[in-house]
């Protein structure tokens, strides 16, 4: 249940009631009800709710603001209501204060649901398909993966907490140009194996595929004993994918033609790293629901048929032998081209024909990508598309992420401590821990640029905030244990109105807000939310326990009473760390 969505809703309708009163008394005019806002004040002192009725009504009734303010706080009735009181303050603000009530009420309400409290139906069932990663499958993932990979997954679950149906899905790019260089690559590093020098390579490393590697990247570049172009990957992953076919096949590739030489080399090592993404996703904690693969919409003819589906409509035209979109007539800054004049579609057409596949063929409401912040000018260009196809483009959102620098001892880091190459997702959950990297990739807006501070991710102590998180939880298992072990056991039930001190009303006020967060989220599209809300969740519990004992309180019913809260609380926490799949320790 959502306790604030609740009262707010409650109080509208109260106060419409008082003035419909206000108005048959005759005190003020019969007149359309300006609308007016209910908000939770910054400071709690001015009351749980405030509403601007009485200022949005000032001009209508031609009266001054604190003189309808009054009237309606005398007539209202708040009698069987979630309120107990209304104040009228300044020149006509309206604060209006809960019920001990509505505070027992929350705990309970969190005690009954359990792992379903938070969950709302927001999202009345929708269907919403959340893209994110999607990294080409001819090297390993990067930082940037790694960030919107952790985005990504909190989104989705964030989602379906707020009653969307929303599924995970990786977009494979096995076509295109990334498989025609990953082909060229490969076969440039098998050919350099054949060759004498590289089977001299072969001879001095005795068969360790990692020394071997490490070999002939070293002494790969201009002018070394293994060149190499500009225009393919020249990651030692290549060469260890060329060497292990090597090893397998020995010189059988060395005599065909190139085209059966890349073909052979892509078909062994596309699906090798296509299954590393999955691996290593998974380790991270991510499951897709659908991974989604470029060569189908090509196999299928679907790529081909939305430039048909252009040109029926007339949005494209010829020009030097290339298919054009006419972007411009949707407000693009310029018109793109469909088709080379090889015949060949342009990397953007496939694109195109997947989001059709997504909001048309298979019927989402709406379609999500999480995309890295230099596709900022792509998505014009898509929704422009989508636009001209029919589909109503407001279907598709998209989250771009900015890149994170990572920091270790106050310096930028580039290289892994371990490797002394670039810091993957593999290499960084070799150095950090999972939780770690999952809280902290979601702690600032996506579209914000942080620092991610190795050195405080491996720290156990309160600066940490995923441990100080965690800790908050680990906490309360503690306290119960102990109790327990002292004949104190968790009650069923108890007199939970006696919980009035202000650290404990504040903790409760924060417990009831989850819903509404998460609701937040969901529409925002932003999981940061729900980290934040664990840190002051945190916060308040340590408050609490710092300034209302639990085991020596003044009377066995108050100790019962803070025991529940206790309980509440580390199922709130559960609940929330659940959302982020990060682990909640019973001990730490």
């Amino acid at each position: 249940m959502d306790f604030i969505n609740k009262a707010s809703s409650q109080l509208r309708t109260l106060i419409i009631e008082a003035l419909g009163t206000v108005t048959a008394d005759g005190d003020v005019p019969a007149v359309p009800v300006p609308d007016f806002n209910i908000e939770i004040p910054a400071d709690k002192s001015h009351g749980d709710f405030a509403s601007n009725i009485a200022m949005v009504c000032a001009k209508a009734f031609r009266m001054p603001p604190r003189k309808i303010a009054e009237l309606i706080c005398d007539k209202i009735s708040l009698s069987g209501s979630l309120f107990e009181r209304c104040e009228v303050a300044g020149a006509g603000f309206m604060n209006f204060f809960l019920s001990r009530k509505w505070f027992s009420d929350v705990v309970s309400n969190v005690l009954e649901e359990k792992d379903d409290y938070g969950k709302t139906d927001f999202g009345k069932g929708k269907k919403i398909l959340v893209e994110f990663v999607s990294a080409n499958p001819t090297g390993p993932m990067h930082i940037g993966n790694a960030r919107g990979g952790a985005i990504g997954d909190c989104l989705t679950s964030v989602l379906q907490w707020a009653g969307y149906h929303a599924e995970r899905e990786f977009y494979v790019n096995d076509a295109g140009n990334q498989i025609e260089k990953f082909g060229k690559s490969l076969s440039l590093r098998y050919m350099q194996l054949c060759s004498e020098k590289g089977q001299q390579a072969v001879y001095e490393c005795h068969s360790n595929t990692e020394k071997l590697c490490t070999d002939i990247y070293s002494r790969s570049g201009e002018g070394q004993d293994f060149e190499m172009p500009e225009d393919v990957y020249l990651g030692t992953d290549i060469i260890e994918h060329a060497a292990n076919y090597y090893k397998q096949h020995l010189f059988e590739l060395e005599n065909v033609s190139e085209t059966e030489r890349r073909k052979a080399l892509v078909d062994y090592a596309l699906p090798l790293n296509i299954a590393g993404l999955e691996r290593d996703l998974k380790k991270y904690r991510i499951v897709y629901d659908n991974w989604f693969r470029e060569s189908r919409l090509h196999e299928s003819g679907e790529t081909m048929k939305i430039v048909d589906k252009l040109r029926e409509t007339g949005h494209t035209y010829e020009q030097e032998g290339a298919t054009w979109f006419r972007a411009t007539d949707f407000g693009v800054d310029k018109d793109f081209v469909l088709v080379r004049a090889n015949g060949i579609p342009t990397y953007v057409v496939p694109d195109i024909a997947y989001h059709y596949d997504k909001l048309v063929t298979r019927n989402f409401d709406k379609a999500v990508n999480v995309l890295g912040a230099d596709h900022h000018g792509y998505v014009p260009r898509l929704k422009s598309a989508l636009t001209a196809l029919g589909v109503d483009a407001d279907k598709l959102d998209v989250v771009l992420m900015q890149m994170v620098r990572l920091v270790r001892n106050g310096e930028v880091v580039k290289l892994s401590k371990r490797s002394g190459k670039a810091i993957t997702l593999v290499t960084l959950l070799d150095e950090i821990p999972i939780d770690a990297a999952r809280f902290y990739f979601n702690l600032r807006e996506a579209n914000s640029q942080f620092e991610f501070d190795l050195d405080l991710a491996v720290e156990k102590s309160s600066q940490n905030p995923v441990y100080y998180v965690q800790y908050a939880h680990a906490r309360i298992c503690s306290l119960i244990a102990n109790l327990e072990s002292e004949g104190i056991t968790v009650p069923e039930s108890a007199n939970l109105d006696v919980l009035d001190n202000p650290r404990e009303i504040e903790l409760i006020r924060h417990i009831a807000s989850l819903p509404k967060e998460i609701n937040l989220s969901a529409k925002s599209y932003d999981p940061a939310k729900i980290t934040k809300y664990a840190i002051d969740l945190a916060t308040l519990f340590h408050r609490f326990y710092d300034a209302c004992s639990v085991k020596n309180a003044e009377t066995t019913e108050l100790m019962n009473a803070r025991i529940l809260l206790c309980v509440a609380v580390r199922q709130v926490l559960r609940n929330v760390l659940s959302i982020l799949n990060i682990e909640s320790p019973e001990k730490m």
